[in-house]
């Protein structure tokens, strides 16, 4: 028996999510289909962690177990050649028969996307989120700092979210800008159920002078989620990088 650990990239757009559900097209089960027409077995895949519908991943990590003796090398272009080209598995490594992706994860980073330009993009629109109102970046990078550290996020999950606590870490909070392109990143030890897209949504409000740079602090306190800004749109998330 081996463990193997994969290194995802996916488009979301045309997926109803990461997890395996038996009438929706899903990632998991793609990839689960996949690596059973290769290895004749029915497998289970662990991910780091379940992503939405419409949301994207660089670097999504999951791992199976099998029998197979397929060399590791062979593994990536094996699944490929059975996934559509929304899917990619970019590396397959070998590792210890304890390792869980989701168990054993420590960190992970998660960017939005927002396009600040007036009429958008079409090459990129199921990428990134327009919003042709004119962003304060300068402000959204000072209120984003008040998310550092461990605090309870309960105001900023939705509803269904089936976590017992809501206190989590973030470690790194950034607003970046590049060009027409704003880009929101965390990184955090976890996120609740649409966490991300709800501070994005609370930092564009931020940036278009709803919500005061000072009043951040108070919103996380609240724990109100009426308080904090509107669920920023699936197509504009990116899972980036998972650390172990």
């Amino acid at each position: 028996m081996r463990n193997i650990k994969l290194v995802i990239e996916y488009d979301g757009k045309d997926f109803n999510g990461w997890q395996k559900q038996p009438t929706k097209l899903n990632i998991q089960g793609e990839i689960e289909r996949a690596i059973g027409e290769i290895t004749g077995e029915e497998i289970e895949l662990n991910a780091s962690g379940r992503t939405d519908a419409g949301v994207h991943a660089i670097a999504q990590v999951a791992n199976f177990r099998t029998c197979s003796n397929i060399g590791i090398e062979k593994i990536p272009i094996a699944i490929n050649s059975k996934l559509k080209k929304s899917i990619r598995i970019k590396q397959a490594e070998e590792v210890d028969m304890d390792f869980h992706s989701r168990y054993r994860c420590k960190r992970k980073t998660y960017r939005y996307v927002i396009n600040n330009s007036e009429y958008g993009t079409a090459i990129y629109r199921n990428m990134e989120f327009n919003l042709p109102c004119k962003l304060d970046v300068e402000k959204m990078r000072k209120a984003i700092k008040f998310f550092e550290g461990e605090h309870d996020f309960k105001g900023f999950k939705a509803s269904g979210t089936s976590s017992k606590s809501s206190i989590r870490t973030i470690y790194s909070a950034k607003v970046l800008e590049q060009g027409e392109r704003v880009f929101i990143e965390l990184t955090g030890n976890g996120f609740l159920y649409n966490m991300v897209r709800i501070i994005a949504g609370t930092l564009v409000d931020v940036g278009l002078g709803k919500i005061q740079v000072d009043e951040i602090e108070k919103i996380i306190e609240s724990k109100d989620r009426t308080r904090a800004g509107k669920t920023l749109p699936p197509n504009g998330l990116f899972l980036v990088k998972v650390e172990y």
